[in-house]
C-alpha cells in the first residue's frame, strides 16, 4: 500500500486560504511570516482577507497556492510520509519542497520568479487556453497540429479532458475544429496567457537561470514530474525537467497512471481546492482518494 501525495496548481485558490493553519499552528505562522519577508509584501493579508479578484493576479496566485500546500504538508508532521509525490504545473514546486528536494525559501523564490516571468510572457503575445471535453487526446493533438499558428495540447488532465494553449486566433480556430470533430465542449478559459506552450519561452529562459542557481538535493521519495510523467530522484534530472516544464505539456493523466502502476493505492491532495482529487478519481477510480485543506 503506497501513499501518494499530490499538489494543486494555479486556479485552486480561494479567499481565506491558509488562515486556519496560520491561527492554529505556531510553526505555520512562522513560515507564513517568513514568506511575507521573502516576497516583500504581506501575501497573508491577500490570502486571508483579499477578494477573489485580488487572489487571481498571477504574482499572488502562484505563491499563495504554493504556500498553502507546502505549509500544510509541514504542519501534518508524521502524517506526511509519502511514498511518492506529484504536482500539477505550479504544484510540482510544492511537491519538490514537500519532498525535500528544495528548501522552502528557495522554492518560494523560484515560484515568485516563475509567476512574474509568466506574466511578462503573457503580455508579449495575445494568447489563451481552452478546455476540450469528450474528444480523444490523439484527435485533439491532430487538430492542433493541423491548425495554423501556435496551438498545442497543454494539460492532459484526465481522459476526455484536455486543455489546449496558444495564440488567441489559433485557439479560436482549433476550438471550432474540435467542436466539428465531435467535442462536447471547446471552451476558452479565463487565463492571462498560453501556459505550457512555446509562447512561454521567454519565461522559461528567465526561470531557467534561477533554477540553475538554486541548490537541489535528492528528495525523500520519487517525484513524478509533469514533463515525462515518470519518477525522479536525481537532482540534475529534476532540475532539467523543471526548466522544460513551462513550455511542455502537463501529463497528468499519464502521471497518475504511472503512480498507480508503481503501487500507489492511496492519493491525498494537499492544498486549496479538490480539483486533483476529482481528476484522480476519473483516471484511477479504483484507488482511495482524499483532499486536505487544513489539519
Amino acid at each position: 500500500m503506497a501513499k501518494a501525495f499530490v499538489f494543486p496548481g494555479q486556479g485552486a485558490q480561494f479567499p481565506g486560504m491558509g488562515k486556519d493553519l496560520y491561527e492554529a499552528v505556531p510553526a505555520a505562522r512562522d513560515m507564513f511570516e517568513s514568506a511575507n519577508d521573502i516576497l516583500g509584501f504581506r501575501i497573508t493579508d491577500i490570502m486571508f482577507g483579499g477578494t477573489a479578484d485580488e487572489l487571481k493576479q498571477t504574482a499572488v496566485t502562484q505563491p499563495a497556492v504554493f504556500l498553502h500546500s507546502v505549509i500544510l504538508a509541514h504542519a501534518l508532521g508524521s502524517e506526511f510520509q509519502p511514498d511518492m509525490v506529484a504536482g500539477h504545473s505550479l504544484g510540482e514546486f510544492s511537491a519538490l519542497v514537500a519532498a525535500g528536494a528544495l528548501s522552502f525559501e528557495d522554492g518560494l523564490k523560484l515560484v515568485s520568479i516563475r509567476a512574474k516571468a509568466m506574466q511578462k510572457a503573457c503580455e508579449i503575445t495575445p494568447s489563451t487556453m481552452a478546455a476540450v471535453l469528450a474528444l480523444a487526446d490523439e484527435r485533439v493533438e491532430e487538430i492542433c497540429a493541423a491548425t495554423p499558428g501556435v496551438v498545442v495540447a497543454a494539460n492532459y488532465n484526465c481522459p476526455g479532458q484536455l486543455v489546449i494553449s496558444g495564440t488567441v486566433e489559433s485557439v479560436d480556430a482549433a476550438c471550432e475544429a474540435m467542436k466539428a470533430a465531435g467535442a462536447k465542449r471547446a471552451l476558452k478559459l479565463a487565463v492571462g496567457g498560453a501556459f505550457h506552450s512555446p509562447l512561454m519561452e521567454p519565461a522559461r529562459v528567465e526561470l531557467a537561470a534561477a533554477i540553475e542557481a538554486a541548490p537541489f538535493t535528492a528528495p525523500v521519495c520519487p517525484v513524478y514530474q509533469n514533463v515525462d510523467a515518470r519518477p525522479h530522484t536525481d537532482p540534475a534530472e529534476i532540475r532539467e525537467n523543471l526548466i522544460a516544464q513551462l513550455t511542455s505539456p502537463v501529463r497528468w493523466t499519464q502521471t497518475v497512471r504511472n503512480m498507480v502502476a508503481d503501487g500507489a493505492t492511496e492519493f491525498t491532495e494537499l492544498g486549496p481546492g479538490a480539483v486533483l482529487a476529482g481528476l484522480v478519481s476519473k483516471i484511477a477510480p479504483e484507488v482511495q482518494i482524499s483532499s486536505k485543506q487544513n489539519l
